[in-house]
């Protein structure tokens, strides 16, 4: 959106704006794109007079803005109508206050559109009746019905017209005190609950005066909870509310008195721009404790949420029964339902310049479509290409894209750091039975109160053992210090920090090497794991943010009116409710952090992550979907890391055996790493001196009183740097000299971490420790997921089962589930296809999972290299990767052709797409290269940009997200504008484009910063180089799917025959103990992902890609989850 040019007073003194157009052809007239008062509008028409003559003027249509000034005036109404002028038949007038106070209404300017809404002025109310009058003899075209905002003024004729319409609202009594009418006074009050006409509201419950314009609402509470009442008023300064002594209601005016809903803390505000669009933003209530949130700028803090379907019906049903284009009401979600209570009528969203482009865009296509005809103007409906997305096949074909799949490793985090300890203190015991620890044999303490209490646990027992000397309590005691050390830091208690396991083991933990004197204890006892660090860094926020910014450009659509900005189309499915999003994530704080930084790139949301993980995140109760108990290993992982290790255990290079012991498959980034160690146990050898070294210099560093005040990167202290290392060094040789080859992926995490983020210590010797525990790990940790084919197949079906279950039904229910289109009535013009929606599935999990969902692709018999040459090259190019990174992708892409017949097998295509994720430190050129993304697609021969009506939109403020001002060290990604946003494309430097045809590359090479990480002279706080992400690649393009269902059930079938046995041989295990816990890895109950709500109705004899109209699932608003959104801060997408 292009700035206004000027804005200024004319001869008269009246304001006047001028609204600069980008195109010359697109200006129009001088009048045009002027915001006009009356005077201007009756010279306007003088001079339109002395012209008849010469040539006929077009006809502009003219929206009169009728309302108090200070509504006129406000920046809402002004950014909106400056936007309405782009069109270039419309002129906007706003009626001076003082002529709608003072003069008859045959004296007010003339209009063919009339905005009109009753407010209170500074002193005045507005004249609703002087404005249906003026209405009844101009008889313009109407945005908000008048005679219907007498009714939104009494809260009595909302709640029935609510109730008429079948929308849900709080249980409610009227008490009117009208003496004409004494059978609606029936008061009886009590300690605890109130009695009106006989319907009981036990404490807390609302009391509202029946007018909407008092705001003196009062929420009484019960006195088990301190008794007393919530005093409610129209916000003042920071305050909206005050608690009060006072328990009994008020005995003078009418009242409205409704159950109190538990909301926790939240209220919504729904703003409507016709039945078709709504935006919802969520706002600590004002009952809450009355303290108005404001940001920096003094402005009270919403975030955006998404609506689910029901809701979405909900703010269709308000408008039209209120005949309120333009309409905000509030919403509260409570026991899993939303209601209703209060209707505002004509109503702004403020501070969203995307919510001013959308509200001008349907408010000016509403306007010409009602008007153009009559007045004879050449203004056709634009059929706008977002409106269905569709794309150019890789053959040339068009198709609809109608779902995306993604599976996303969390971005960069602190190194993670793990301890173990066996204890069998009865205060351990008793900590694990009162958190129900032994109704599955495993315990996860992540809750400050419970990390508490092992912080007690711990502190105690050292206490016990200061007196004693025995050896075997010593080696416990430097556990137990450990433990104690770490859950002190900070200070406080955070799950995204640290978090404690308990194991039990009826027979005590077998003797883990020849390290261990003696025989353990007999008798049952506890495995206490305590996790730290993981945290996800300001880099991998700003990793997150960038990827979720140019995933937008994977969804066709920014031709027209949002040409000039990436990834648009996407942003108006999320505005018109053609989207369906839902976001998954482990329940690691780094990895629902990044999914969240993630959502709001994609949607350009505003402000902290928080509040956006709370309403778009789904984590709870994944049933293993998307997490992995890493302490629970399968018996063939245990048997592939013993191999494993016996084989990184030899004291010589590796021999011909060894490669394929090591590396069956070939490889190429494994046999180039196995080349690089050559002798394995040397190589550990140099990494364990170079540890040492390290070390040794950061003590130094300690040392030096220059040194006493470093910050390291975030916040990081050189002493926790040592602690970091120490740890790493004690535990990588021990006492008989042998490794321990499960260290090395710590190590390299370590080393990558520094290299990245500390290299300003200029430490000595870390790019070599860099690259030697870089080797190490590039054999250690792919093969720790199977050596093998049958191995990588057995231990990534273990991992994935729920996900892969879960996509398969992804894929199916794209087409089957058209439930959406009968909650949102078709678009009766301007939109080509309104039942069509995109369907997005966003997985974020860890490097477990995306390792073994790419076995599952690459080994699980999907296309066979040798009939399928694209296949081949793929798999040539993923065994050159030789690491799954941060932000590593593997997307699926649903397309429709609507050409092919319904039951075809061509109806349906799938595309398969991965990205390795963030960049290497080091030797980044001899990174393998794909193809690009959707290599030899038509669309990326098409380059020329389709304008509409709303041509200055390409200047908008879609990423406002981005900053203002670049830190020196850090590029802006290379957003491309003015360019087909269909194509999917997205700059980058240096990667070539594929031999088959024209290629793009859809992500952005570098990164940009974002605006909630402060900024320093070089960067951003302690930040200094965010790596950059490599771009999509095509694997495959062009898959039936058919073919993927039949790969998806096979390996699904043969995993789920593989589970049954070994949960077989658990149980048959298990049965033998007093403490079984035979639920360790099975589902009581289906798993939530996968409930019966999700599946596909379909008859048995239909195939799988037969489209099969709509499906009779309907989501209601009790999803764990609400999943509508628009962009920034607007939101709709289907359950």
């Amino acid at each position: 959106m292009s700035e206004a040019r000027g804005e200024g007073r004319d001869q008269s003194g009246n304001l006047s704006f001028v609204v600069g157009c980008v195109d010359e052809d697109h200006r129009g007239s001088e009048e045009g794109g002027r915001i006009k008062n009356e005077g201007e509008m009756r010279k306007g028409e003088e001079e339109d007079d002395d012209k008849d003559d010469d040539s006929p003027p077009e006809r502009q249509i003219v929206v009169g803005i009728c309302s108090m000034m200070k509504k006129s005036k406000s920046k809402p109404m002004t950014q909106i109508m400056e936007r309405l002028c782009k069109f270039e038949y419309i002129t906007v007038v706003i009626f001076p206050e003082e002529v709608i106070l003072s003069q008859p209404v045959d004296k007010w300017p003339l209009c063919d559109c009339l905005v009109s809404f009753h407010s209170k002025g500074t002193n005045q109310r507005f004249p609703l009746d002087k404005a249906v009058e003026y209405a009844k003899l101009r008889n313009p075209l109407l945005i908000n019905d008048l005679n219907m905002q007498y009714y939104i003024q009494d809260r009595r004729e909302v709640y029935r017209i609510l109730q008429e319409e079948g929308i849900d609202l709080p249980r409610y009594a009227v008490l009117s005190r009208d003496p004409d009418r004494p059978e609606e006074c029936n008061l009886v009050e009590g300690e605890d609950h109130v009695e009106v006409n006989g319907e009981v509201f036990p404490k807390p419950f609302v009391e509202k005066p029946v007018s909407a314009e008092d705001h003196n609402v009062y929420v009484y509470y019960p006195t088990s909870a301190g008794g007393g009442s919530q005093r409610l008023f129209r916000k003042i300064g920071s305050r909206s509310s005050v608690y009060s002594p006072e328990s009994c209601v008020r005995k003078t005016g009418s009242y409205i008195y409704e159950e109190f809903m538990p909301t926790d803390g939240t209220d919504v505000k729904v703003y409507t721009v016709g039945p078709d669009y709504a935006h919802a933003e969520a706002r600590k209530s004002p009952a809450l404790d009355g303290k108005v949130e404001r940001d920096s700028e003094g402005k009270e803090i919403r975030y955006p949420v998404m609506l689910s379907a029901m809701e979405k019906l909900v703010a269709r049903k308000v408008c039209l029964a209120f005949k309120q284009t333009v309409c905000g009401f509030d919403l509260l979600r409570a026991n899993g339902h939303s209601f209703v209570c209060d209707v505002n009528g004509f109503s702004f969203v403020k501070n969203s310049m995307k919510y001013y482009d959308d509200c001008a865009k349907v408010l000016g296509n509403m306007v010409m479509r009602e008007l153009a005809p009559q007045f004879h103007i050449p203004w056709s409906i634009p059929l706008e290409a977002e409106d269905i997305p569709i794309v150019p096949t890789t053959s040339g074909t068009m198709m609809e894209l109608r779902c995306v799949i993604a599976i996303i490793r969390h971005g960069d985090r602190t190194p993670k750091q793990k301890m173990k300890m066996e204890v069998r203190h009865p205060l351990f015991f008793a900590l694990f039975e009162k958190y129900g620890g032994y109704k599955s044999g495993k315990l996860k303490l992540k809750k400050p109160k419970q990390l508490q209490e092992v912080l007690d646990i711990a502190r105690l027992l050292l206490a016990e053992l200061g007196q004693h000397t025995d050896c075997e309590i010593e080696e416990k005691k430097g556990k137990l210090e450990q433990l104690k050390t770490v859950l002190e830091m900070y200070g406080h208690f955070s799950g995204i920090n640290r978090k404690v396991q308990l194991t039990y083991l009826p027979n005590g933990q077998p003797k883990a090497s020849s390290e261990e004197e003696e025989c353990p204890t007999e008798g049952p006892s506890l495995l206490l794991v305590l996790k730290w660090g993981g945290e996800l860094t300001p880099a991998g926020r700003v990793q997150a943010e960038e990827l979720g910014r140019a995933f937008r450009c994977m969804y066709p659509g920014g031709q027209g009116d949002y040409a000039g900005f990436p990834g648009c189309g996407l942003l108006r499915l999320h505005s018109t409710y053609r989207h369906d999003l839902k976001i998954y994530a482990s329940d690691e704080g780094r990895v629902q952090m990044t999914a969240a930084a993630f959502a709001k790139g994609l949607l350009a949301l505003e402000g902290e992550l928080t509040p956006i993980l709370v309403q778009m995140v789904k984590s709870a109760n994944m049933n293993g979907m998307l997490d992995s108990d890493s302490e629970s290993l399968t018996d063939c992982q245990q048997r592939v890391k013993v191999r494993l290790h016996e084989i990184m255990q030899k004291d010589q290079d590796f021999t011909e055996a060894d490669y394929q012991k090591l590396a069956p498959t070939g490889s190429p980034s494994l046999v180039t790493s196995m080349k690089t160690i050559g002798n394995p146990v040397r190589t550990c050898d140099q990494v364990y001196a170079l540890i040492q070294r390290l070390t040794s210099q950061i003590r130094r560093r300690l040392e030096d009183p220059k040194s006493a005040d470093l910050q390291l990167y975030h916040s990081e202290t050189l002493e926790l740097m040592l602690q970091r290392w120490s740890k790493l060094e004690r535990d990588f040789r021990n006492k008989s000299g042998r490794y321990d080859i499960s260290k090395i992926p710590d190590i390299y995490d370590c080393v990558k971490y520094d290299t990245q983020h500390n290299a300003t210590l200029d430490l000595e010797d870390t790019l070599e420790l860099f690259r030697l525990s870089r080797a190490l790990a590039d054999i250690v940790i792919p093969q720790e997921y199977g050596i093998n084919k049958a191995e990588k197949m057995d231990i990534a079906q273990a991992y994935c089962l729920p996900l892969m279950k879960k996509i398969q039904l992804d894929l199916q229910r794209t087409h089957e589930d058209e439930a959406v289109n009968k909650l949102h009535p078709l678009y009766s013009r301007g939109v080509m296809s309104p039942g069509r929606h995109v369907r997005t599935r966003l997985y974020f999990t860890s490097e477990s999972h995306v390792h073994s969902l790419l076995s599952i692709f690459r080994y699980g018999g999907l296309l066979d290299e040798v009939k399928d040459q694209q296949w081949k090259q793929a798999m040539d190019y993923l065994s050159a990767v030789s690491e799954l990174n941060y932000m590593t992708q593997i997307v699926i892409m649903l397309y429709e052709d609507n050409n092919k017949d319904p039951g075809s097998e061509e109806r349906f295509h799938v595309e398969l797409h991965f990205s390795p994720g963030v960049k290497g430190c080091e030797d980044e050129e001899n990174v393998p290269l794909g193809f690009g993304f959707r290599p030899a697609s038509a669309e990326n021969q098409e380059k020329q940009t389709n304008q509409g009506s709303l041509e200055d939109l390409s200047q908008d403020e879609t990423d406002r997200a981005l900053s203002l001002s670049e830190p020196i060290s850090i590029k802006r990604s290379p957003m491309i504008r003015n360019r087909k946003t269909g194509s999917m494309e997205v700059l980058s430097e240096t990667l070539p484009t594929s031999s088959k045809g024209t290629s793009y590359r859809l992500f952005p090479s570098c990164s940009c910063q974002s605006p909630e990480i402060k900024q320093t002279g070089l960067g951003f706080e302690g930040c200094s180089m965010v790596p950059s992400i490599y771009p999509l690649e095509t694997l495959h393009n062009s898959l039936s799917l058919k073919q993927v269902d039949k790969f998806l059930n096979a390996v699904c079938e043969h995993s789920s025959d593989a589970h049954a046995k070994t949960m077989k041989a658990l149980s048959a295990l298990f049965d033998t103990s007093s403490q079984g816990y035979s639920q360790t890895h099975t589902y009581p109950h289906p798993p939530k992902a996968l409930s019966s709500s999700e599946t596909p109705v379909r008859s048995p004899e239909c195939p799988l890609w037969y489209s099969s109209g709509p499906s009779s699932t309907v989501f209601s608003g009790r999803s764990s989850s609400p999943t509508s959104v628009n962009p920034d801060k607007n939101f709709s997408f289907s359950e």
